[in-house]
């Protein structure tokens, strides 16, 4: 297999390191494995990941050569704080001039509350440089912090973000003593000190743990002969190097949930929809708008953190959560799961096992009510009851599902409970499907709510092994369409395997000029090409935050070009146009193609808006961005199109991005605005002022020749 190209992606769960390896070219999925996760292995969690590694070589037959990307996404950072798995930082503040006595104050970080029952214990102490730098002074710094117990030094100094040169050279001088260290410059170029240490702290409280996994990770991969670059998930669902890991563990936040959703947007390929990662104890809940996922700012102990990842709900509800009842009525369902009760589910055993069924009331752990029903069988066996089980019993599992169990295995297993409660056998397996989806569906709809995504559009997708559980059922509900996604169970795997490079850069800057916003673009898109992303596959997308004064850069690249992306089918033109009209609630003839390139078409159709309790009717056009798959890419209302030639971009542009500006009692309100040419898709929506569009498109452009088509798409903005 050595002339294939292979991506490998490694997600390393709480039970189960999974594996999988993917042919590059035709995106065929042609090795997985799963071992168990090593916790208590000398090695850590390194040895699983090595062993689901050679696992997957070997099953696959692949030439370690052939591997062109290899990655792995880990819970261990989030564990960890959860755990309290940490180790106290000192910090060493400093500042100068009339501004010391408030850096003394806004780098002294009071110890932060992990959970209930878990801190992060922090030591400081602060140097006045307005006299400069004084190497021996913060030496001695240093070495009182360690004294205090510091196992990880932070340096963090006011305005370090425009010159990092004394955080540095604290960080050398800790290194020399043998200590971890990380400075607040490389965690967020943003001004604000409070919250750039805070994040700097819970990051340096993990250092070493991580560290470690990642010295022994890598050194591991290199012997098996891959000669690949090994990068590690972030938990905004992009991928960034391992050296990258060592100085900023705190990015890996949340990468279990966001390497879910990055399989979903690059396998499954969804645009617009709710995703949720269903597993045996959780269910991961996100959003996924233009085919990009929602972040927002991460929070630990209560604190934001200079740190952008997932946006997630979480809730304690999954394929295997157990029913609890109270006063003879079925109370819940979750949090407690077969896995953390240690039994095997009901519904996955031989019905031939499922003799003499007798209901029992446990504690799943010692500190739990007495409220869980399992059944006990005539050999003595117990067996979880849990939602897999109702779902199956429901009918709401097709046979092809990975959650598809025995049906009558699992009608003898329930049977018990319909008696105690004097229930219909399939009533009662609707009622704890309908239980169940009660602690789903809020979380379903704040998101839709915060993200405004159009109703009728909203569509639910299932990934995990338990999706088949939870999604249809919830679906049905909401009455919205679902879909599970292939491969489901391997699902966050596969993201991995697939991830983007990817880095965000933010920078306070208080009204940003064309040349600032260029700037900031050209930093992030240096950062991910630092770290191998091939400069033709590239996309970086711009926000301005007037209210913060906050620029940021999102840039994603991949690490190798691909002539075709993911195995490109082209549909024809009819059947795309059918998606469109679909999509937008219409019928096909009140559709048509208004603009389009090589690989983008780009549908219209009219809606008529009720206004001033239905006496005004307002018309707007509506719009659906289709690739050559049938994939919608962009679900835009109210726009202005044009096409042009790339040698005519600006003025074209300004002459769009003036008919679809709206003045609102808010203020002047430019459109958000996308460019299309070839198969890429510019988004400058995040940007402000009409003139720093054409600036940033003209950026984007730069390169491309005159006579290349690109069509404009402007979405106006409401106040």
């Amino acid at each position: 297999m050595s002339e294939k190209s292979i991506r490998v992606g490694i997600d390393v769960g709480g039970t189960f390191t999974d594996a999988v390896a993917i042919d590059g070219g035709t995106m065929e999925i042609v090795a997985q494995s799963k071992v168990p996760t090593t916790h208590d292995a000398p090695q850590g969690v390194a040895k699983g990941v090595i062993d689901s590694l050679r696992s997957v070589l070997e099953e696959g037959n692949i030439d370690p050569e052939s591997v062109v990307f290899i990655a792995h996404g880990t819970t261990q950072a989030t564990n960890a704080l959860l755990e309290g798995d940490v180790v106290k930082v000192g910090v060493v503040g400093m500042g100068k001039g009339l501004e010391a006595w408030r850096a003394r104050s806004e780098s002294t970080i009071e110890e932060i509350q992990l959970s209930e029952s878990q801190t992060l214990e922090t030591a400081s102490v602060f140097l006045n440089t307005s006299r400069g730098f004084d190497e021996e002074e913060a030496r001695d710094a240093i070495r009182e912090l360690a004294d205090a117990g510091a196992e990880a030094i932070v340096a963090s100094e006011a305005y370090s973000v425009d010159d990092p040169r004394n955080e540095r050279r604290v960080m050398e001088l800790a290194h020399e003593m043998d200590l971890p260290a990380c400075g607040s410059h490389q965690i967020s170029k943003r001004y604000g000190l409070k919250a750039r240490t805070r994040t700097a702290v819970v990051n340096a409280s993990i250092l070493p743990r991580m560290t470690r996994t990642a010295d022994m990770t890598e050194s591991s991969v290199k012997e098996a002969g891959i000669t690949a670059p090994l990068m590690i998930m972030r938990g905004d669902g992009g991928a960034m190097t391992i050296d990258q890991m060592r100085s900023r563990p705190i990015q890996t936040l949340l990468s279990g949930p966001a390497a879910g959703v990055a399989g979903a947007l690059m396998y499954e390929r969804v645009s617009d929809g709710i995703f949720l990662e269903v597993g045996g104890t959780s269910t991961d809940i996100s959003a996924v708008r233009n085919g990009k996922v929602e972040i927002d700012y991460a929070a630990v102990g209560g604190h934001r953190l200079y740190l952008t990842s997932l946006d997630v709900r979480t809730a304690g509800l999954a394929g295997g959560s157990m029913i609890r009842l109270r006063d003879g009525e079925i109370a819940e369902v979750g949090p407690r799961s077969a896995h953390i009760a240690d039994l095997p589910y009901a519904v996955y055993a031989d019905p031939d096992e499922i003799v003499d069924p007798e209901l029992l009331i446990i504690r799943p752990q010692r500190d739990d009510p007495e409220e869980y029903v399992v059944i006990q069988t005539a050999d003595g066996t117990k067996y979880a009851l849990t939602l897999s089980g109702a779902a199956n019993i429901a009918g709401v599992v097709d046979a092809d599902d990975y959650a598809a169990g025995h049906v009558e295995a699992a009608r003898r297993a329930f049977a018990p409970l319909a008696d105690r409660l004097g229930q219909d056998l399939d009533d009662m397996a609707a009622e704890i499907l309908n239980v169940a989806i009660q602690k789903v569906i809020p979380l379903v709809r704040e998101l839709a709510d915060k993200y405004e995504m159009e109703e009728l559009d909203l569509v639910l997708v299932g990934g995990g092994g338990g999706a088949a559980a939870v999604v249809p059922y919830l679906a049905q509900e909401l009455g919205h369409d679902h879909e599970i996604a292939s491969s489901a169970e391997i699902i966050a795997t596969v993201g991995v395997a697939l991830a983007m490079v990817r880095d965000v850069v933010e920078r306070t800057i208080p009204d940003p000029t064309e040349k600032d916003v260029i700037r900031v673009r050209r930093e992030a898109e240096e950062a991910v090409i630092d770290m191998g992303a091939e400069p033709e596959t590239v996309d970086v997308s711009v926000q301005i935050d007037k209210q913060r004064s906050l620029v940021r850069a999102t840039a994603t690249g991949a690490l190798e070009m691909r002539m075709r992306e993911f195995g490109e089918t082209e549909i024809p033109p009819e059947e795309r146009l059918e998606i469109a009209a679909d999509s937008l609630g219409l019928d096909a003839q009140e559709v048509s193609k208004a603009a389009g390139t090589d690989h983008l078409d780009v549908y219209v159709g009219t809606r008529e808006i009720k206004r001033f309790f239905g006496l005004f009717t307002e018309r707007k056009q509506v719009v659906r961005v289709v690739d050559i798959e049938g994939i919608i890419r962009l679900r835009l209302d109210d726009v202005e199109i044009a096409t042009t030639k790339c040698g005519s971009l600006s003025g074209e542009l300004e002459e769009v991005v003036s008919k679809a500006t709206e003045y609102t009692d808010a203020g002047r309100m430019v459109p958000d605005v996308f460019l299309l040419y070839g198969a890429r898709i510019a988004d400058l929506s995040g940007l402000s002022a009409s003139k720093q569009i054409v600036a940033i498109a003209e950026e984007e452009l730069r390169g491309i020749p005159d006579d290349r088509k690109v069509v404009i798409v402007a979405d106006r903005r409401s106040g």
